[in-house]
């Protein structure tokens, strides 16, 4: 990936890994757009950056989606990459979810984390195609490939993405556009709630490890303990999956 000089649209851009990385793409020299649901974030963010470029967007609804790819698509015509980073994890007992009153609740994480980035990258892949160089970025998770069994939609929806990605990665070979992807470990973020990622790795630290791994030209980035889980075998993600839920079912329970 070219790693300065792009335009670069960011969700979920306004706190936690989406900020890390503007912070770094901007002191690249690039020109960076985030977009987030809460307008309050995004202003913080900006006093932070003062150079960012934001934009509020739900992206789990439709609408807003076509609306945000319009938008950037019209104003900053030179953009040429997406990171989808917007997501959401949800922590919950299958026995006792409440799934007949509240699945919009459930329901929201397969929208944000699924259905938004599938269809982003389906709106700029052709627009990206057109450009000399353009690079789409999908942001999944160490537990794309090790199911954490209490967050179970979650897990999934990363695995989705994940499959995703190598879809498209195939289908756009033959075009300007690099698909990457960027698997992290549990990062020291506000991610399902405050507090639940304490002993994550590092905020800055994991960034600082992705921008290497983008420096290096990789097509899928680990870091931490999620190096590992990206080619492990499926003896070994099945110990992993069962140990990780052993150590941790008691905290929904």
């Amino acid at each position: 990936m070219k790693l300065s000089g792009n335009t670069i649209l960011i969700t979920g851009g306004s706190t936690g890994i989406g900020l890390a990385f503007a912070e770094r793409f901007i002191q690249a020299g690039n020109t960076v757009i985030v977009t987030g649901r809460r307008e309050h974030a995004l202003q913080l963010a900006k006093e932070k950056l003062p150079s960012l470029i934001t934009h509020a967007s739900d992206l789990s609804k439709e609408s807003d989606r076509i609306a945000l790819f319009d938008w950037v698509t019209a104003n900053y015509p030179e953009v040429n990459v997406l990171v989808n980073n917007a997501g959401i994890q949800q922590r919950f007992n299958l026995l006792k979810a409440d799934v007949k009153n509240n699945w919009g609740y459930f329901n929201q994480e397969i929208t944000t984390n699924i259905e938004a980035p599938f269809h982003l990258s389906m709106l700029f892949a052709p627009f990206f195609a057109a450009q000399e160089h353009a690079t789409i970025i999908n942001v999944t998770s160490g537990l794309a490939f090790t199911p954490f069994a209490i967050a179970p939609i979650y897990s999934a929806t990363k695995a989705a993405l994940h499959s995703f990605t190598m879809s498209l990665r195939h289908q756009l070979s033959e075009t300007s556009v690099e698909v990457i992807e960027v698997a992290p470990p549990a990062v020291n973020t506000d991610l399902g709630g405050s507090g639940l990622h304490v002993h994550g790795e590092p905020l800055d630290d994991f960034a600082d490890g992705i921008f290497k791994g983008l420096e290096e030209g990789k097509q899928e980035i680990g870091y931490g303990t999620s190096v590992a889980r990206l080619r492990m075998s499926r003896d070994e993600i099945d110990e992993y999956a069962a140990n990780m839920y052993a150590a941790t079912k008691n905290g929904i329970e």
